[in-house]
């Protein structure tokens, strides 16, 4: 005789996760990350997603101006599935180069 399989717990039900933790678990990130993106505003892996790497890591440098280019590498790490180190090394000057830009159009449009 089989044995019938658990009962999954629907979502409405689960207890909840709070939201820095979930971003916690991804690739790269940990509890410190979690919480500079929370300050930031930032709350969950779609939001993450939404933003991309460049535009998250400028809004946390705004709330946490001791965050380092680590994070960065560790949120485009956490989005592309790759360790943050393999990162900094391949898509360093790519990254750069978007968060100038990005820089540079933000500045352009608070003088306008």
């Amino acid at each position: 005789m089989a044995i019938p399989a658990p009962k999954k717990t629907p979502p409405s039900q689960a207890a909840p996760e709070s939201e820095d933790a979930s971003l916690a678990k991804l690739a790269n990130l940990g509890p410190k990350s979690a919480q500079f993106m929370q300050r930031a505003g930032i709350t969950s892996i779609e939001q993450l997603k939404h933003l991309g790497s460049v535009r998250a890591y400028s809004m946390v440098k705004k709330v946490e101006p001791s965050a380092s280019l680590n994070l960065l590498w560790a949120l485009e790490g956490a989005l592309t599935g790759l360790h943050w180190q393999e990162v900094a090394k391949e898509h360093r000057t790519s990254l750069l180069l978007a968060l100038e830009t990005h820089e540079q159009g933000k500045k352009g449009k608070a003088g306008a």
